[in-house]
């Protein structure tokens, strides 16, 4: 009988398996290694690629970053007065230039509100000039006509590709209750613009008109209609356009709503209501990126504002809502969000003479609210104390340009309301806020909020619409 020997050496065959798996195991270490190099050399061209393209982005919004100083003087007084006037009304020892924006008498009223001869006209070719915002100035669009789209929003529809902006169509002549009271045109309606590029705008015509015969509807022309906006639903394919309505004393103070299929109208008027029972002045809606949309707006006669959720097809308010910058008198709310912040632009309540914008930010659009100072960089004290003579009413975010928007404001012109201007200027985020604020113990995590003055400025050559 043959004995296995245990000593036997390893027959050829399994020494060419062995040999195989080991060529094996470094072919798929190899491998892994290549893996792992070209992985480090793509992520490398990635965070490359991103450096270029965001140092590429700081270049092309450094000249937009750049501020404009502005050496505007009161005049000197005109005239002399007798010595019996001047102990009967003591002169003022200084007129503020708010004083002088206001007087339509003005020396300075043509720095403020340019004449038609100084017009933006986009469908000329102006040269140099072209494609250039001219804050103040009067904007003509594709007809020629100027542009009446006063305290409006704008909507990017993404169906067709194209901007629209709404705003008070206030083609006609100005009414004052008292020198110092309030003014008011008659309504006429809403009016609506389209562009590709945000600077040459076609006239759409008047998407929610006036109602001219009943007087006892919300539209008809002796009342107030204010800020419209207008925001798309997805799920039921509608347009829906909030404003403020109000009657010719302001004691209405309630919102109203409006539906169409189509982002050029024309609108079915539905209904105005006092939201959550409180009154509503000053207002915007702002839709956040899972389609839930909510109502902001200036309620307890200005002292705060008021923040709540639309229901799903955006025609309503929910019973939720919330008390926010109580007691801080602010309105014209203007909300956007960025990396998962929301941030939002108020002025005070001075009537019609301009005032000192603010910031405010927070995590949650149903939490605590916390400003975070003056945006305005430029001009001189006076221009960042009114927000370059205007106030907000929207901000744009401009694709392409990550923490980079347009604020979008209005100049107005109490004498001649028609007549009041658009201030558009760039606004970026980034960068620590300047101040801690009072409830922590050091700055907050939210970033810098910065408008900046340009007596003219343009879009990055790279922007193209759309992006």
């Amino acid at each position: 009988m043959r004995m296995r020997n245990k000593y036997r050496k390893p027959t050829t065959l399994r020494c060419n398996a062995g040999s195989r798996c080991s060529l094996l195991a470094w072919s798929l270490v190899g491998f892994f290694l290549i893996l792992q190099l070209y992985t480090f050399i793509h992520d490398t061209d990635v965070h490359n690629e991103e450096n270029q393209m965001r140092i590429s982005h700081r270049l092309q919004l450094h000249e937009l970053e750049e501020v404009e100083e502005e050496n505007i003087q009161s005049p000197t007084p005109r005239g002399r007065r007798s010595p019996r006037a001047a102990k009967r009304r003591p002169r003022k020892v200084h007129t503020s230039l708010i004083d002088e924006f206001l007087d339509e008498s003005s020396q300075l009223r043509r720095i403020f509100f340019p004449d038609e001869t100084m017009a933006i006209d986009p469908v000329k070719d102006t040269g140099n000039e072209s494609s250039y915002y001219f804050p103040g100035r009067i904007w003509l669009d594709t007809d020629g006509n100027p542009i009446q789209a006063h305290g409006g929003g704008i909507l990017y529809d993404e169906k067709t590709e194209t901007y629209y902006w709404y705003g008070e169509f206030k083609d006609g002549p100005t009414y004052h209750a008292h020198k110092k009271g309030a003014a008011r045109v008659d309504v006429i309606g809403v009016g609506c613009y389209s562009s590709k590029d945000l600077w040459t705008w076609k006239n759409e015509g008047i998407v929610l008109a006036a109602e001219e015969k009943n007087e006892t509807h919300d539209l008809h022309k002796l009342n107030v209609l204010e800020r419209p906006k207008v925001i798309y639903n997805d799920k039921t394919g509608q347009y829906v356009m909030w404003m403020h309505i109000d009657d010719t004393n302001y004691t209405k103070a309630s919102v109203g709503v409006a539906i169409g299929n189509s982002p050029t109208g024309p609108f079915k008027y539905l209904y105005s209501k006092r939201p959550h029972g409180f009154d509503s002045r000053d207002m915007t809606i702002f839709k956040d990126d899972d389609g839930v949309a909510y109502l902001v707006y200036s309620s307890e006669d200005n002292s705060e504002l008021h923040i709540g959720p639309l229901n799903e097809d955006y025609l309503d308010v929910t019973n939720i809502m919330r008390r926010i910058l109580v007691g801080q008198h602010r309105e014209a709310p203007a909300l956007f969000k960025h990396q998962g912040t929301y941030y939002m632009i108020t002025s005070g309540c001075t009537g019609w003479a301009p005032n000192e914008a603010l910031a405010h930010a927070t995590e949650s659009i149903m939490g605590q609210w916390e400003t975070i100072g003056n945006p305005c960089i430029g001009g001189n004290k006076i221009f960042r104390l009114t927000t370059f003579f205007s106030q907000g009413t929207c901000v744009l975010p401009l694709p392409g340009f990550p923490g980079s928007f347009i604020f979008v404001a209005d100049r107005w012109n109490p004498a001649d309301l028609r007549d009041s201007r658009y201030v558009w200027l760039p606004l970026t985020v980034g960068g620590p806020v300047d101040e801690p604020l009072e409830y922590s113990f050091g700055f907050p995590m939210w970033s810098r909020i910065s408008i900046y003055w340009h007596k003219k400025w343009r879009l990055p050559h790279r922007w193209k619409g759309k992006q």
